[in-house]
Parts: C-alpha cells; sequence; structure tokens
C-alpha cells in the first residue's frame, strides 16, 4: 500500500477565502504486472489518466499525458484551450514513442480544475474516456462525468441496464481516448463552488470493486481525503484489485469573510 498524505491550499475567492486539501494513490492491484495509470495533482489541475496499450504503451501514453497537463498546470494558465493545446502535443509524443506503436495504445485522461478567469471562480471536470470524476454533496453522491464506452452507448440507447452494464463482455472497451488516432477534444461541465463538496477522480480500477454507495460510505467515514484514498483503496483491493487503482479526493471548504459579499 502506498504511503498517503493530505495536502492544502488557501485561495482568495470573492468573498472569502477557498480551502482546498486533497490526496490521491496509485496502486498496480493484485492482477497486473505493471501500473499503467497514472495521476497528478498540481493545484489548480487534478487529472488521473488510464493507460492501455500492450508491452509499455498505456504505462508512455498514461505517463505523456500528464506530463504535458502537469506543465499546464505549472504555468498557471489552466483554460480548456491550454488543456487541449497539451493533450495534442501528447498525442504527438505518444505517436513518437517506439513502444506505442500497437493499435490500441491510448489513455484515459478525467479530472477537474478549478477556473477563477471571470466574475466568478467555478470548477470545470473534463473527460475522455471511462475513468470519472464523482461529486459528493448534500450526502449524494452523483457521477459528473459521463464513460465514453461502449457499455454507456448502449445504456443510453436503452439496450442494457445499468445492472446489465456492471458485468458486461464489453465492460473495459472504451469509444474515445488521448492516443496516435484519435481525438483530443474532453467533455467539460461547469460546477459551482459549494462548501463541503467532495470530488473524487478516479480510474476504473475503483468502480470495478466499489459501488457509488460503496464510494459515498468510505467517504462518510473519513472526513480526511487522506483516510479516504486509503479506506476505498484497502477496500478495492480485498474485492479483489482486477484492475490497476487509482484515486484522488478533493475536498471544498468555502470560508466567507464576515461582512463580505457573498461569492
Amino acid at each position: 500500500m502506498p504511503e498517503v498524505s493530505t495536502q492544502t491550499r488557501s485561495i482568495p475567492v470573492p468573498g472569502g477565502q477557498l480551502e482546498l486539501s486533497w490526496a490521491a494513490a496509485t496502486d498496480t492491484g493484485r492482477r497486473r504486472d505493471v501500473n499503467q495509470d497514472a495521476v497528478m495533482t498540481a493545484f489548480p489541475l487534478f487529472v488521473v489518466a488510464d493507460g492501455m496499450g500492450g508491452h509499455l504503451g498505456g504505462e508512455i501514453a498514461s505517463a505523456s499525458t500528464v506530463d504535458r497537463l502537469r506543465a499546464v498546470a505549472e504555468s498557471g494558465q489552466v483554460s480548456t484551450d491550454a488543456i487541449e493545446d497539451a493533450l495534442a502535443a501528447a498525442v504527438t509524443d505518444i505517436s513518437l514513442h517506439p513502444e506505442t506503436t500497437d493499435e490500441g495504445t491510448g489513455t484515459t485522461v478525467t479530472g477537474v480544475f478549478l477556473d477563477v478567469d471571470g466574475d466568478e471562480p467555478h470548477w470545470v471536470t473534463l473527460n475522455i474516456g471511462d475513468s470519472r470524476v464523482y461529486l459528493v454533496r448534500d450526502g449524494s453522491v452523483v457521477q459528473v462525468t459521463t464513460d465514453h464506452s461502449v457499455v454507456q452507448e448502449l445504456v443510453a440507447a436503452g439496450r442494457l441496464s445499468p445492472e446489465e452494464a456492471e458485468n458486461h463482455p464489453y465492460g473495459n472497451v472504451i469509444t474515445r481516448a488521448v492516443g496516435p488516432t484519435e481525438g483530443v477534444t474532453p467533455d467539460y461541465v461547469r460546477i459551482d463552488i459549494v462548501d463541503g463538496d467532495r470530488f473524487v477522480i478516479c480510474s476504473d480500477g475503483l468502480t470495478k470493486e466499489l459501488t457509488d454507495y460503496g464510494i459515498l460510505h468510505f467517504l462518510g467515514e473519513n472526513p480526511d481525503p487522506a483516510a479516504a484514498v486509503t479506506a476505498m483503496l484497502e477496500a478495492a483491493l480485498e474485492n479483489g484489485g482486477r484492475d490497476n487503482i487509482t484515486i484522488i479526493v478533493l475536498d471544498v471548504a468555502l470560508r466567507e469573510t464576515p461582512g463580505a459579499p457573498a461569492s
């Protein structure tokens, strides 16, 4: 088990302070020889990538994508345009690598960033593939991102129930990825900043082993992000650990300044 620690950041916003705390971990799991997942928590961008491809292809694809996105985060200029430029550069990186020649090489990329441009700061989720962003608000958990997968398309078309989808033989087949022959435009969702929100960003190695209810349970039992990540990772491993498992928990606290206009 990796050691997990909680990091914090305080950001001034109109009317007060935004207090963020987060933790992340990635684990090979119990059935895979290598970890093809990659994770990045570089404020204001938090990302999980789940690579796929023979030999080292998936590992290279996810690492290349995260490296390009880390440069965006470190520049301090995180925007949808900057993210798409970084993903386009990652596609080039992947295609030029001698060990990413398999047709199926690529990676998911899923995450959330804090957008402070404009009058109203807000969150933006991004997604390509079937890794996920969940939002826990007011005691309920909601999957914010929509999987780009064959199974999700069947569910959306009414040809498969969510229950049938859980064990479908095409459960691992995704329809969009960052790779040499794929597009690089993510889906985006804007989310208002709300005190008490908790985000979970994860690869499907977690959701193969824990239901949405299970995620909500472990978050409720563990208010500290590092403890929540550790508890979910342990449970996923105990439930089989059939794939690489990567988890970020990001907590949001909005502290309004007395007498200041509400944000």
